[in-house]
């Protein structure tokens, strides 16, 4: 190996100084021609998840035959060429006979002459194959094969350097999707606009981010659910030092039992049926930014001890695997749990409620900050005039008068689906609030000869009574549409847009029996 020496340095160069594998392989081949008799090098990335061979790099003069850069294989055959990149070995597909197996499904068709084929990424996520193709009559020798199998490993490197490139591009890609969608769910142009209310109900909490946003201490974020708590914590991120790392939502209470170990901390290749790649998980991905657990209190007991040791050390391991990885990562919790009660039950770690509680805010539910609804019902006024392209409607004062005398069991996302629903009726004309709440247009008066304060107490009865009917109405329609289900995909809490808990203790109040909907 030592007469290759130069040689492989001059190729390891040109590997690592170019990130992108169509560039390098162009680079070295022009190396590698002035040693090895070829007439064209092949770089071909095989891609598990579309079942395919693809050509990523080329260098010299191919063929024909190199225009077809995708081959199809079935999943058997994938197995096989997984197979054959972990053996490691250099093979040769001599001209004239039938390439070994599985080359067979590496090969392009149409090549005549001798190919020699090598292994690349034995030891990373991005697998291929390194293709050197003789030109003209040239058979490949011992010596040949030599210097194919030396220049596996930089051709790895290149790879995997490009894999990452590749990975890198589909998260920023997918990062920059998700603010777009957030920002469109918010009305917002910028990620970092005021939040509504932080003058009036909020103040109290903006004031409690402003204690913490320069310190790395952990947040744990108590509300009723749609109170906004995603929206409070973007607002701890983006007014942190951390603010130009990225930030990454977990829904805890969303990914399936099985595969939430997978989800938060990582995958090896290998480590269970259907893990065909390493996998980086939210922890890792959220390396030098912020990681909000969304619904933390829904963590089985035995993730609660994992995350338990990330916080304490800021290491983990990913499942399958050995090697300890570091990760700089802030904590901001949220819950509309009361986690302490579930702590005395046994139900929730006391140690990791010691660890995530340092720094608790309190988002106060909407009945509670009656103040903001005028700016609420505004601001989703505005959003929803710019996502169905209406008209932009303002809330009258009878619009704001109804919208104040209900009690929001939804808080926030309810007001938002509710102006959602208003601005699509009035079809850019009118809000029609009375409509989208199902309240009743007109309130019966109380008698004549009542008093000032018994004709206003009259008028708040009644309206709550409406309200209450309304309601009622409501859910009853909900429940009939989905044959007296309440949660799941299909429950009624998914079409209502409402937390569960929150529609079973609206049906008690009301004394609404679900069993009456279900389907003989």
């Amino acid at each position: 190996m030592e007469r290759y020496r130069d040689v492989l340095l001059e190729v390891w160069r040109e590997a690592c100084r170019h990130i992108e594998i169509a560039e390098s392989t162009a680079r070295i081949d022009r190396i590698i021609a002035r040693h090895l008799p070829i007439s064209a090098l092949l770089v071909r990335r095989i891609d598990p998840e579309r079942s395919a061979v693809e050509t990523v790099g080329t260098g010299g003069t191919p063929a024909a035959w190199a225009e077809v850069t995708r081959s199809d294989y079935s999943p058997s055959e994938g197995n096989s060429l997984i197979r054959w990149c972990r053996r490691g070995e250099v093979d040769l597909a001599a001209q004239g006979e039938s390439p070994p197996y599985p080359l067979e499904f590496l090969l392009p068709k149409g090549i005549d002459g001798d190919v020699l084929a090598g292994p690349l990424g034995q030891s990373t996520t991005a697998q291929g194959a390194l293709l050197l193709v003789a030109k003209g009559d040239h058979r490949f020798t011992a010596q040949d094969m030599e210097l194919a199998r030396a220049l596996l490993d930089p051709f790895s490197a290149a790879l995997a350097n490009d894999h990452q490139l590749r990975e890198l591009a589909k998260l920023r890609d997918a990062a920059e999707a998700q603010n777009r969608s957030l920002l469109s769910k918010l009305g917002r142009r910028r990620i970092d606009d005021t939040i509504v209310g932080a003058e009036s109900g909020l103040k109290a909490v903006m004031e409690r981010i402003e204690l913490v946003v320069d310190s790395d201490v952990p947040v744990l974020i108590f509300g009723e659910t749609g109170t906004g708590k995603e929206l409070i914590a973007r607002a701890i991120h983006s007014r942190s030092p951390r603010r130009d790392g990225p930030v990454i939502r977990v829904n805890c209470g969303a990914i399936p039992p099985e595969l939430i170990d997978s989800e938060l901390f990582g995958h090896q290749r290998g480590a269970f049926t259907g893990a065909a790649e390493t996998r980086r998980g939210w922890f890792e991905r959220a390396d030098g930014g912020t990681l909000f657990l969304d619904e933390i209190g829904e963590l089985p007991p035995a993730v609660q001890v994992r995350l338990l040791r990330v916080l304490q050390d800021g290491c983990l391991q990913r499942v399958g695997g050995e090697q300890m990885i570091h990760v700089d990562v802030r904590i901001v919790a949220a819950t509309h749990r009361d986690l302490s009660a579930m702590v005395a039950e046994g139900l929730f770690r006391e140690d990791l409620w010691y660890r995530i509680a340092v720094f608790p805010i309190v988002l106060p539910p909407l009945r509670e900050r009656q103040e903001d609804i005028p700016t609420l019902a505004e601001h989703f006024a505005r959003r929803a005039a710019i996502r169905f392209g209406l008209a932009e409607v303002t809330p009258s004062e009878s619009d704001l008068r109804i919208l104040k005398s209900y009690p929001w069991p939804g808080n926030v996302r309810e007001l938002g689906a509710v102006i959602d629903r208003a601005a699509i009726l009035g079809d850019g004309r009118t809000l029609q609030v009375a409509a989208a709440l199902g309240v009743a247009p007109a309130v019966k008066p109380a008698p004549i000869h009542s008093s000032p304060q018994a004709r206003q107490s009259g008028r708040a009865a009644a309206a709550m009574h409406c309200l209450d009917e309304a309601i009622r109405r409501h859910i009853e329609s909900a429940l009939e549409q989905t044959g007296g289900r309440v949660e799941g995909p299909r429950g009624a809490a998914v079409l209502l847009d409402i937390n569960p808990h929150t529609l079973r203790s609206k049906m008690r109040k009301l004394k609404i029996d679900w069993k009456k909907y279900r389907p003989e």
